[in-house]
């Protein structure tokens, strides 16, 4: 969704049974928008097919993806084919933007993974079948950018299977052509289960041909592998291979249709989305396969009780028709100025791209509710209100931050709303204030979602900031003690300002913190002026000597004097700070680094490059096991430094095609010393004499 939609009042597109959701997912460059757009134009929702990369598609419409050449968020378009309604949700392909993606996976009856013939690259897909496996979501796979292939399809499977937990069925084997130059091209494929062969024909259905001679004992036996994995589910069919009888036809049909709604396999199919390849079979495996609705609505555990109910899974802030809630209706219908419970319905829309029809929805459709202010992704709403959505996808730890400041300081409440509205668009995303460091810091998923982030914020809202990296919490503490005595005076007519501690300070153990211990006696210092010598040396403690925050020191007040009537508590608080500042240089302060323990996670693969980019990090390795429930995906423990911490994330993404990711906790607080030590002292008394 984009900031200039297109709203018109046409009517809904007819259609024939309930619609049903197809999520359109996979890695980035894998075709899917390029698919969306072949799909539509193949069931005659477009006259012609736009493209991605002249930004002329229903895909990638908003201006961040129009300008990086890259989907950034869903993008919705409804069609019909053969008397079915069909909503199709084209989502994000960087495992940066994969918020939208689980949102919309929480809606959908089925998802595509659309996947490149390369079995090197596999691997990308793990975090989103585990995604899928995990909500038990009938998903197949095709397999795109066939005309380009060079790998065989006997090792794509192999591969693929290698990453997936649900038996994978090949559907059909391509028809290859050699050409005189040894090069080979893929003219059409044979369907293993109606045993025909197809050529394809480019913007029409493929024509039926005759079954190459020389393809048939591939297609036998990729046949009778299909039909032993839909055995593994089907005694009836099992029965029948062993004795070695025919089966019908329309077991086999039944058997792929049930299995594939309880997803216990997951179906491949292969074709070119380009030039229309493989795309009707497409699109005809989905209309007699997936599931509608009420069954989508069981496997989500939402309860349906013929009332109307609707589940919000994403929320869009537009310029014009301001806030938009996306949701799919499992039961009932929708209409502008309807209430449910004590909601008011502002506007009910069909999305197709960045255009907005206005409709009134039926079970199953999927529509953007306008103007319902009190409704967010990841809640139900019915007539008795709203409630929290069943298995609700929460948002990935961010593992990339910068530190933001408005260009124009006069922004700031301009900036607070802003952020408001897009962190309610993408919970992945997180903004707030760092007390250690003072700065304000927006965090996410990685360079590029941060980017999209700042886009919005500059050209959406009109708020441009200035980004740099966040600072790192340094801290600083003592070797040693001494004691020191401080002492206020000032005189200006009238009652003039005294105060006089004498303080000891010693070191503690790491971690201990701050103690500060009260030790007059005789009334030396008056028990009312003794808070303010505690907070004297607290305020200083916030800036030591090398310009960063003081810790595991004890500060104890043993002596003093005091002045009847120019003694107060601004004095001795003065004079806590005057002995502080005179003591903790002679303490020989030292500085010290926050130490992170490190968790990252890794194709197997991988795993090597991962170590030593942890080494080359100053990072101390832990050891690394495999990563539960993730085969072929290991986990890397280490602890690191919080200062090469900062774009790690960037490195681990080059390092595993795009999917590896980490998460960090605070571990421990490490001595600092030579010219490291040296730089960030200078840094922090740099930032002290500007009164940062």
């Amino acid at each position: 969704m984009a900031e200039n939609t297109i709203i018109s009042t046409g009517s809904e597109r007819a259609g024939g049974g309930a619609n049903r959701v197809v999520a359109l997912c996979g890695p980035y460059l894998s075709g899917k928008t390029t698919l969306l757009e072949t799909l539509l134009y193949a069931t005659g929702a477009i006259n012609r097919r736009g493209r991605p990369r002249d930004g002329s598609s229903i895909g990638d419409g908003a201006p961040e993806a129009r300008k990086l050449g890259m989907g950034t968020e869903i993008n919705v378009a409804s069609c019909t084919y053969l008397g079915d309604s069909w909503t199709f949700i084209d989502c994000p392909g960087s495992i940066e933007f994969q918020h939208d993606t689980q949102a919309a996976l929480a809606v959908c009856d089925v998802a595509v993974i659309v996947c490149e013939p390369v079995p090197d690259r596999v691997a990308v897909l793990a975090p989103l079948l585990r995604a899928l496996e995990a909500r038990r979501i009938p998903h197949l796979f095709f397999v795109n950018k066939m005309d380009a292939a060079h790998a065989r399809v006997r090792d794509l499977l192999a591969a693929l299977q290698s990453v997936s937990e649900r038996k994978l069925v090949l559907r059909q084997v391509p028809i290859r052509k050699v050409n005189p130059d040894g090069s080979e091209e893929i003219q059409g494929y044979v369907d293993l289960v109606s045993e025909r062969a197809y050529r394809y024909k480019q913007g029409a259905a493929s024509d039926l041909i005759e079954m190459p001679a020389e393809l048939l004992p591939r297609e036998s036996d990729a046949r009778r592998e299909m039909l032993e994995t839909l055995a593994e589910f089907d005694d009836t069919l099992l029965e029948q291979l062993i004795e070695d009888v025919a089966p019908e036809k329309s077991l086999i049909y039944r058997d792929l249709h049930d299995e594939f709604g309880a997803d216990l396999i997951a179906p491949v199919l292969l074709g070119a989305g380009e030039h229309e390849s493989g795309v009707r079979r497409l699109l005809k495996a989905l209309r007699h396969d997936a599931p509608f609705a009420p069954e989508t609505a069981k496997r989500r555990g939402v309860e349906v009780n013929g009332a109307t109910v609707a589940e919000c899974f994403k929320v869009s802030h537009q310029a014009h028709a301001g806030k938009l809630s996306l949701c799919r209706v499992w039961a009932g219908a929708v209409a502008e100025g309807q209430m449910l419970g004590s909601t008011r319905v502002g506007g009910v829309f069909r999305l197709f791209g960045q255009r907005l029809d206005k409709v009134a929805a039926k079970a199953g459709d999927l529509v953007a509710l306008a103007k319902v202010e009190a409704l967010s992704s990841g809640q139900i709403l019915s007539a008795n209100g709203l409630a929290d959505a069943p298995g609700h996808a929460a948002a990935e730890p961010p593992v990339y931050g910068l530190a933001i400041m408005p260009k124009n300081r006069s922004d700031e409440v301009k900036l607070s709303s802003a952020l408001h509205k897009i962190i309610e668009e993408d919970s992945s995303l997180s903004a707030g204030h760092r007390d250690d460091t003072g700065e304000f810091l927006i965090r996410g998923q990685g360079e590029m979602h941060l980017r999209v982030a700042l886009e919005k914020l500059a050209s959406r809202y009109n708020v441009p900031v200035d980004s740099s990296p966040p600072r790192v919490a340094y801290k600083e503490t003592i070797r040693k003690g001494t004691q020191q005595h401080g002492r206020y005076k000032r005189q200006t007519g009238g009652h003039g300002q005294f105060g006089d501690v004498k303080i000891e300070i010693q070191p503690l153990g790491r971690g201990e913190g701050f103690r500060f211990i009260d030790k007059i006696v005789g009334g030396v210092v008056p028990r009312n002026f003794i808070p303010a010598v505690e907070m004297g040396v607290v305020d200083y403690l916030k800036q030591g000597p090398l310009g960063q925050p003081v810790v595991d020191i004890s500060v104890m007040l043993f002596d003093g004097q005091y002045h009847t009537v120019d003694s107060s508590e601004m004095s001795f608080k003065q004079a806590a700070r005057v002995a502080m500042t005179e003591a903790m240089p002679k303490c020989d302060p030292v500085l010290l680094e926050p130490i992170l323990k490190v968790t990252i996670a890794a194709p197997s693969d991988a795993t090597s490059r991962i170590q030593r980019l942890v080494s080359g990090r100053r990072g101390q390795l832990l050891g690394f096991d495999g990563r539960p429930g993730w085969p072929g995906w290991d986990e890397v423990t280490a602890l690191m430094p919080e200062s090469e911490i900062g774009d790690l994330i960037i490195e681990i993404r080059s390092a595993t095609q795009g999917v590896g990711t980490y998460n960090a906790e605070f571990d421990h607080l490490q001595e600092m010393a030579g010219r490291a030590a040296e730089k960030v002292a200078e840094e922090g008394k740099r930032r002290a004499a500007a009164g940062r």
